[in-house]
C-alpha cells in the first residue's frame, strides 16, 4: 500500500497565543513522518501565523485540499490553541475524505495568558460546528493529546486505517465470480442495495473463467512466473503436474479478469464445475491472491468479499473467510474456525499440503478436487467481521478475538484454528438471530476500531451489536 497522506489544518483565535502555531507545525509533521506517513502543509505565509481563522482563510485552505485531491487520504484539524470553527468548517466541509479533531494539552506550569491554549474547550466549539454542519469527522476519548505521546501514536494509526477504508470502499468493485451455489441460500445478496453504498458487483460466468484458462500461453512469461509462485507456495509434492498447470492457469485467468474489471474484491464459485469441468479446487489460489492482497472470499460469497476487503485495508494484512465450524469442548469462549483450504499461507503454522479434497472425492470420485492447503492457523490476534444486505440495509458485525494454540486433532481436515473470542455465545447468538451468513471474515491484527469508525461514521453502514444484552 502507498502512505498514508495526511493535509494539516493548523486553528488559530486571535485572542489566544499565536506564537505556538509555528511550534505546532514543526512538531505535528515531524512525528506524523517519524510514524510512516506523509504530510501536506500549506505553506507558512498563505496566512496569518499559517493558520486558519475566518471563513475566507478557511476558504483558502478548501481551495489547498482540492488542489492536493489526489494525494490527500485524510485531514487532521490541529488546535495549538483553542482555533476558530468558522474557518474549520470552511475549510473541511468539502474535503471528501476522512477528518480528524485533535487538540494540543494544556501544561499546569505554563497557564499565564501568553501560554495558556484552551484547546480544551476550542475541541469541542469546532466538534459541535461539525455537527451542526453535517459534516462526518473522527475524534478520539482521549480529549487533548501531544503528538509526542504514545497515545497520539496509537490515534494516528487508527485514523490511517480509517482513511484506507474509507477510501477504498466509497467507490469499490467487487467481482461475483460464478453464479451464487444453489445449495448456499445463506449468502445471498442484494446488488442494488450494495450500489447505494457504493458497490458495484460484476458478475462473471464461469465459463468464461475456463475460457481464458485454455486460452492461457504456457509459453509466456506471465505463464512462467506465476507457475514459479504456485509451485513455491505450498507443498504439491502428492499434486499431479497436470493439475499444477490448471492451479496456475486458473491464477494467470482470474488475474486477467481482476484487471479487466478492475475488480477490488472477489468472490469465487469454487464448486462443483471447477471439479467436473477441470478437475481441481481453487483454495490454494484463493489463498494466494489474499495474499497478495486480492481478498477473495469462497462460495461467491459477495458478503464476505466486501468485509475482506475493509479488513485488508485497515490492517494493510491479509484477510481470509473462514467457517464458524466447531465447538472447542466445553470452551465456551472458544471454537474452531475452518476452511477446506483457502487460508493465505502467511497466515499458517508453517507451509501448507495440498491434498485432494476428501468431499470432491465421495461425490465425484478420487483425483478431481485437488486444491485445499491444509496446514492449521498460526496463534495471532485477529479481527473478525462480516456484511449482509437486507431490505435495503448494508449491515455489519465486527470483533476481535484470538487464535490461540490449542492442538487440533490431526486427522481434521482442512486449515483451521481455535478462535477465542470473549462473550462468543452470546455473538454467535446474534449472528444467527440477526441472518448473517455462517461465513466469517478475519485479519491478523486488531483493527475494528478502525473498521468500525469507517464504517459507521464515513460510509454509513448498519451496525449490529454483537454484546447487547
Amino acid at each position: 500500500m502507498k502512505k498514508t497522506t495526511f493535509a494539516l489544518y493548523f486553528g488559530n483565535r486571535g485572542f489566544f497565543p499565536e506564537q505556538l502555531i509555528a511550534a505546532a507545525r514543526a512538531e505535528l509533521s515531524a512525528r506524523i513522518g517519524a510514524l510512516g506517513y506523509e504530510t501536506r502543509m500549506m505553506a507558512a505565509d498563505a496566512t496569518r501565523f499559517g493558520a486558519i481563522e475566518t471563513p475566507q482563510e478557511g476558504r483558502l485552505f478548501a481551495r489547498f485540499l482540492a488542489e492536493n485531491k489526489s494525494a490527500v487520504d485524510g485531514v487532521i484539524i490541529c488546535l495549538p490553541n483553542f482555533g476558530d470553527e468558522r474557518g474549520a468548517v470552511e475549510a473541511v466541509r468539502d474535503a471528501g475524505v476522512p477528518v480528524m479533531v485533535m487538540a494540543y494539552p494544556d501544561s499546569l506550569d505554563k497557564m499565564d495568558f501568553q501560554s495558556r491554549r484552551d484547546a480544551f474547550c476550542g475541541k469541542l466549539s469546532v466538534m459541535d460546528m461539525l455537527r451542526q454542519y453535517r459534516i462526518p469527522y473522527t475524534a478520539f476519548e482521549s480529549h487533548v493529546v501531544h503528538p509526542s505521546s504514545d497515545e497520539f501514536a496509537r490515534e494516528i494509526h487508527i485514523f490511517a486505517g480509517v482513511c484506507r477504508v474509507v477510501n477504498g470502499m466509497r467507490r469499490m468493485t467487487v467481482g461475483a465470480v460464478g453464479a451464487r451455489v444453489s445449495a448456499f441460500k445463506t449468502v445471498r445478496w442484494d446488488e442494488v442495495t450494495l450500489q447505494k453504498y457504493g458497490i458495484t458487483t460484476e458478475s462473471i460466468d464461469l465459463s468464461e473463467v475456463f475460457q481464458r484458462m485454455r486460452s492461457v500461453d504456457t509459453a509466456s512469461e506471465a505463464y512462467r512466473t506465476r507457475f514459479t509462485r504456485v509451485s513455491g507456495y505450498a507443498d504439491l509434492s502428492a499434486v499431479p503436474a497436470a493439475k499444477v498447470e490448471q492451479f496456475t492457469r486458473l491464477s494467470v485467468a482470474l488475474d486477467d479478469i481482476i484487471a479487466e474489471y478492475s475488480l477490488d474484491s472477489v468472490a469465487l464459485r469454487c464448486w462443483l464445475e471447477m471439479q467436473k469441468e477441470i478437475g481441481i479446487a481453487p483454495c490454494m489460489i484463493i489463498g494466494e491472491m489474499n495474499d497478495r492482497g486480492i481478498p477473495t472470499a469462497c462460495e461467491t460469497d459477495v458478503g464476505n468479499a466486501v468485509a475482506m476487503r475493509s479488513l485488508t485495508l485497515a490492517s494493510g494484512l491479509p484477510s481470509t473467510c473462514l467457517d464458524w465450524n466447531n465447538n472447542y469442548g466445553d470452551e465456551k469462549n472458544k471454537c474452531i474456525l475452518f476452511h477446506c483450504g483457502p487460508v493465505p499461507a502467511s497466515l499458517m503454522t508453517g507451509i501448507g499440503v495440498v491434498v485432494d479434497h476428501p468431499m470432491f472425492a465421495k461425490s465425484l470420485g478420487a483425483g478431481n478436487g485437488f486444491g485445499p492447503n491444509t496446514g492449521r492457523i498460526k496463534p495471532m490476534p485477529m479481527t473478525f467481521a462480516s456484511t449482509k444486505t437486507e431490505d435495503g440495509v448494508l449491515s455489519y458485525y465486527l470483533g476481535e478475538g484470538r487464535f490461540t494454540d490449542d492442538p487440533i486433532a490431526k486427522e481434521f481436515f482442512g486449515c483451521g484454528g481455535v478462535a477465542e473470542i470473549n462473550g462468543l455465545p452470546r455473538a454467535l447468538f446474534h449472528i444467527g438471530k440477526e441472518g448473517y451468513r455462517h461465513h466469517v471474515s478475519v485479519t491478523p491484527s486488531h483493527s475494528a476500531e478502525a473498521v468500525r469508525e469507517a464504517f459507521s461514521t464515513y460510509l454509513n453502514y448498519t451496525r449490529t451489536d454483537l454484546c447487547r444484552s
